[in-house]
């Protein structure tokens, strides 16, 4: 980097005034791609179920992520990088485009885009209005961290089905597989390499544990190799195919947008929170340029939507690369710079998250699974703060946490936990008050259970 451009860039950058430099904005930034780059892999696995092309997804993945990313360092000068989101995706699969009769909404996965981009829109929106604040404060603290920890369970449940590590029982429900004939024993033994990594603070834990498992896969004949660089896979088969009438003439649309909406703002807030707090940003406890933040976050989605992919938001692995020094939008930047250049990887993006048949007709994704186990763990430690000695916050927290994995269903934990949040607050006889709104969304989602469902 020549002189002039080095000076241009710290002064747009704000880099010194904040303490750092180039070099560690640049660290930094690659630092957060290697943490968060397991998305490029898991997000093409998951959306496929739902009937999109594995190698467009990919595509849209790093697209977006990078749109997302470097977006949000140049408009909020933030150390934050964007891409699709966990526990969004899987809502998108297995509750808005769903079978009905396993308890889904049936959308066609483009009626489900539809429905991503008008969430999308109204984070733009209401970004702008500032109308964030009124939305955070009416939703109680129970359920702003019980949703995220009841999605951490819903995804390592599902990582665990996918690394055969549990299986179907018609006496139990579930059981657990077999450690000799399946993938379960790789499965669990790339867990624990994830997490003694962890705990050694060694960047990438995530990636490297998956490298252990696709090693380990093709070894057993669990996957085949594809290669490793290759052009970038073709976007046409899910760019614009968004059908915004079709999710708009759905009856399940409201409850669909609603719940992308709540996942994506406190997805969003909490991650901005606690990394610009590890970066030493927050001021008078106030986020930095919070609107361009958030304005980011929903101009993103709508542009992932566009391009063939789920809720782009806010990852929290972004605090990897603060704990190297990062402080501002470059180190942003720089991780989406790299998710373009990932867009060459699809071969073996097309070995991971490639799953295989069984025996029995199912599907295992065992090298992506070991990842969605740490992942799902990840969103637990946020279920500590709701006051489980007061049972009026207790009990609707209690019920949106497990209703997520027991019914398989995302929304149904958001349901249970507002309806009974709003009867354990009704402010008569006695009973604490809540504010109006949450009385309405229960109205709303009784009304669902009475005439939609």
């Amino acid at each position: 980097m020549f002189l002039g451009e080095k000076v241009l860039v710290e002064s747009f950058f704000k880099i010194k005034e904040r303490g750092s430099s180039v070099s560690t904005e640049l660290v930094g930034g690659l630092t957060t791609f290697v943490t968060m780059s397991y998305v490029i892999f898991v997000q093409p696995a998951v959306l496929s179920i739902a009937g999109l092309d594995f190698g467009s997804v990919m595509t849209a993945t790093c697209i977006s992520a990078a749109f997302g990313s470097i977006l949000m360092g140049l408009l909020a000068n933030l150390p934050v990088a964007q891409a699709p989101a966990m526990g969004h995706n899987f809502f998108f699969v297995f509750t808005v485009c769903g079978a009905t009769a396993v308890g889904g909404y049936g959308f066609s996965w483009q009626a489900g885009l539809g429905a991503v981009f008008i969430s999308g829109s109204l984070m733009t929106v209401l970004s702008l209005w500032g109308m964030r604040d009124k939305v955070v404060t009416a939703m109680p603290s129970s359920l702003k961290f019980a949703i995220p920890a009841g999605i951490g369970l819903f995804i390592a449940l599902i990582g665990m089905k996918w690394g055969g590590v549990v299986v179907d029982s018609p006496d139990t429900f579930v059981a657990l597989g077999s450690f000799r004939d399946g993938p379960a024993g790789m499965v669990m033994i790339a867990v624990l390499i994830i997490a003694l990594l962890m705990m050694l603070n060694i960047r990438g834990g995530i990636l490297i544990g998956i490298g252990f498992a696709a090693l380990s896969a093709l070894a057993s004949g669990y996957s085949q190799w594809h290669g490793f660089i290759g052009l970038p896979a073709s976007i046409s088969p899910t760019l614009f195919s968004l059908d915004i009438i079709g999710a708009i003439s759905t009856p399940h649309l409201l409850t669909v947008v609603f719940v992308f909406f709540i996942l994506d703002l406190f997805d969003t807030i909490g991650t901005l929170t606690a990394v610009c707090s590890g970066a030493g940003l927050m001021k008078d406890g106030k986020l930095p340029k919070a609107r361009e933040a958030l304005f980011s976050d929903g101009v993103s989605s709508v542009v992932g939507s566009l391009l063939g992919t789920t809720t782009v938001t806010s990852y929290i692995e972004s605090a990897s690369g603060v704990a190297e020094g990062s402080k501002t939008g470059l180190s942003a930047v720089v991780t989406g710079l790299i998710f373009l250049a990932a867009l060459f990887l699809y071969p073996l993006a097309e070995m991971v998250g490639g799953g295989y048949e069984t025996a029995d007709g199912d599907y295992l994704y065992p090298i992506i699974a070991p990842a969605l186990i740490v992942v799902g763990s990840f969103m637990l430690p946020l279920a500590a703060k709701v006051e489980w000695e007061r049972v009026s916050e207790a009990i609707p927290a209690f019920l949106t946490m497990v209703a997520m994995p027991f019914t398989f269903s995302i929304t149904e934990g958001v349901s249970f936990g507002i309806i009974s949040y709003s009867l354990l607050h009704l402010g008569i006889f006695g009973l604490p008050k809540t504010s109006l709104l949450i009385h309405l969304l229960a109205l709303c989602f009784l009304f669902r259970y009475l005439f939609l469902v």
